[in-house]
């Protein structure tokens, strides 16, 4: 039996400035944006180059969920971001103005950064040794 996390959602406050963020900002692909009728979209959206698991970003359309945007982890990092090169991603995604919350650190496992997406989702930007 084979079986792979197909997509985890992301609560947003916008579809379109969750595109423009997560493929501007952190250079991902847009997968798929579908409309699916009343405002709702199926987006999905992923690391270039991921071949198996994507973001649905998904828009809050309650306060129990608007309450939830960019807390989903409770103030956890909740997102790693594996990259073949830390450096060159650290470079690029500073430019583009994504807010890293500490320094590079080398630790056993790799090198690794915490950063904030747009809502304030934590994540690890990480390049595991080999």
């Amino acid at each position: 039996m084979r079986q792979h996390i197909g997509a985890i959602s992301l609560l947003v406050r916008d579809y379109d400035e969750a595109i423009a963020y997560y493929t501007d900002k952190l250079g991902f692909a847009l997968l798929e944006d579908t409309a699916l009728g009343d405002g709702k979209r199926w987006v999905r959206i992923a690391p270039r180059g991921a071949e198996e698991t994507s973001l649905l970003l998904a828009k809050a359309t309650n306060d129990r969920q608007i309450a939830q945007i960019g807390d989903q982890m409770g103030g956890r990092v909740g997102f790693f971001l594996h990259t073949d090169d830390f450096r060159r991603d650290h470079a690029v995604m500073s430019a583009r103005g994504v807010k890293f919350m500490e320094a590079p650190r080398e630790e056993a496992y790799g090198t690794v950064a915490v950063f904030e997406d747009l809502y304030g989702n934590r994540w690890d930007l990480l390049e595991l040794k080999s």
